[in-house]
C-alpha cells in the first residue's frame, strides 16, 4: 500500500491543486484536493488490463469551469431543495437559487467549489473544510471531513463526517460518473446493474420529488434484478430526463450491500454499500458533447452515477426520513465502492 502526492496545476484563481495517489497491489485510486474529485480509479479487467472506470477532465481548469461535479464531493446539502428554503422549528432560511427557483447541490459554492485541506495516512486521505454559518443560506458553521481509504480487498471506502454549531441540514455524497468498460470507451447502455430498492420517489418535470414514495413493481425504475441500464431508457417516464435521474429507496438498513454494476465488454464488477437510505441513479443524461481525459470525447450515457444520499428536498417531504442535524451532533455515514471482475 502506498501514497503518493504530486502537482495537479492551478486553479484560475492560481491556487494550486493536488493530486493524491492511493495505490495497493491490485488498483489505484487518484484524488484531487480540489471539489475532493475522485479523478482515477485504475482496475484490472478480465484480461488484466488496466482500465480507468471513471469519467474526469485533464486539468484542474477543467473541472473548475465544467459544471458537472464530475467525480466531486457534494453538500451541504446534495441534490435539490424545492424553492430553495426549508425550516426547522419554525424558523425558515433562505437559501441561493442555483436551479431555477430550487438549489441544487449546496448552491453556487458547494463542497464541489471548494479547495480542501488533507491529511494523508498509510493507506487513506482525510479532506477537510469550514462553511461559515449562514454559507449559501444555511444555519451553523459546518466543520466537514470526507475520508477515502483503499482497502486491501479492493475497494474505495468513502467516511462522511460532520459536526454543526446550530441546527440544520446535511446530505453529503459524491458525483463520480462510472464507466466499467473504461472512461472513453462509449456509452453504459449495456451495463449490467442491479440494486436492492423496493421503492422510489417519483419527481416533478424539475426533477423534485413529489412526496410520493411509490413501490418499483412493474415500472423502468425497478432494478431489484440484474438488467442493462438501457433496457427501460426510453420508458415514457423518463422522457422529461432522457433517461434515469432518480431517487430510488435502498432496503434494509445500516452498512449493507445495496447492489452492483457490472461492465458488459470488461466484467468489471462495482460492488456499492452504503449506510445512507437513498441512491440517486443518473446516466450522464445531459453531458454534452467534451473533451476528457487522455483525449476521451464525453456524450449522454458516457457514465453513470450512484450517488448515495438522503432524499432529495427531504426537508421539506414529511413522508421522507429526515436530514436534520442537531447542534453538536456528529455526522457519520459511509458509503463503499468494491471492485472485482467476472472472469
Amino acid at each position: 500500500m502506498s501514497v503518493a502526492i504530486h502537482d495537479f496545476g492551478k486553479l484560475t484563481t492560481g491556487q494550486p491543486v493536488q493530486l493524491i495517489t492511493l495505490k495497493n497491489d491490485k488498483i489505484e485510486v487518484q484524488l484531487l484536493t480540489y471539489a475532493a474529485i475522485i479523478h482515477r480509479i485504475i482496475v484490472p479487467d478480465r484480461k488484466g488490463n488496466p482500465t480507468d472506470v471513471v469519467l474526469g477532465y485533464p486539468t484542474a481548469q477543467d473541472y473548475e469551469l465544467n459544471t458537472d461535479s464530475m467525480g466531486a464531493a457534494v453538500g451541504r446539502f446534495a441534490n435539490r431543495i424545492g424553492g430553495a428554503e426549508f425550516s426547522i422549528d419554525g424558523h425558515t432560511y433562505p437559501l441561493t437559487a442555483n436551479e431555477g427557483k430550487n438549489q441544487l447541490h449546496g448552491g453556487l459554492c458547494g463542497f464541489d467549489k471548494k479547495l480542501w485541506n488533507y491529511n494523508c495516512r498509510e493507506n487513506s486521505v482525510e479532506f477537510t473544510t469550514v462553511l461559515a454559518d449562514g454559507e449559501e443560506g444555511y444555519p451553523g458553521r459546518l466543520d466537514v471531513s470526507i475520508t477515502f481509504t483503499l482497502t486491501d480487498d479492493n475497494a474505495l471506502r468513502i467516511d462522511y463526517r460532520a459536526v454543526s454549531s446550530a441546527d440544520t441540514v446535511a446530505n453529503f455524497t459524491n458525483h463520480a460518473y462510472f464507466n466499467l468498460n473504461g472512461q472513453g470507451s462509449g456509452d453504459v447502455l449495456g451495463h449490467l446493474l442491479q440494486l436492492n430498492a423496493s421503492a422510489y420517489t417519483p419527481a416533478n418535470a424539475a426533477t423534485l420529488p413529489t412526496g410520493e414514495i411509490a413501490p418499483v413493481d412493474g415500472t423502468c425504475m425497478d432494478f431489484r434484478t440484474a438488467k442493462p441500464i438501457g433496457q427501460d431508457i426510453h420508458d415514457a417516464a423518463l422522457a422529461p430526463f432522457r433517461g434515469y435521474d432518480t431517487n430510488l429507496c435502498l432496503d434494509g438498513q445500516g452498512l449493507r450491500k445495496i447492489g452492483q454494476a457490472e461492465g458488459d465488454q470488461t466484467g468489471i464488477v462495482m460492488e456499492v454499500e452504503t449506510t445512507l437510505e437513498g441512491v440517486q441513479l443518473y446516466t450522464g443524461n445531459f453531458i454534452s458533447d467534451r473533451a476528457g481525459k487522455n483525449g476521451a470525447r464525453y456524450a449522454s450515457y458516457s457514465g453513470f452515477c450512484l450517488e448515495t444520499q438522503h432524499y432529495p428536498d427531504a426537508i421539506n417531504q414529511p413522508a421522507f426520513p429526515s436530514p436534520v442535524l442537531r447542534q453538536g451532533e456528529a455526522l457519520h455515514e459511509t458509503t463503499i465502492y468494491r471492485f472485482c471482475v467476472r472472469k
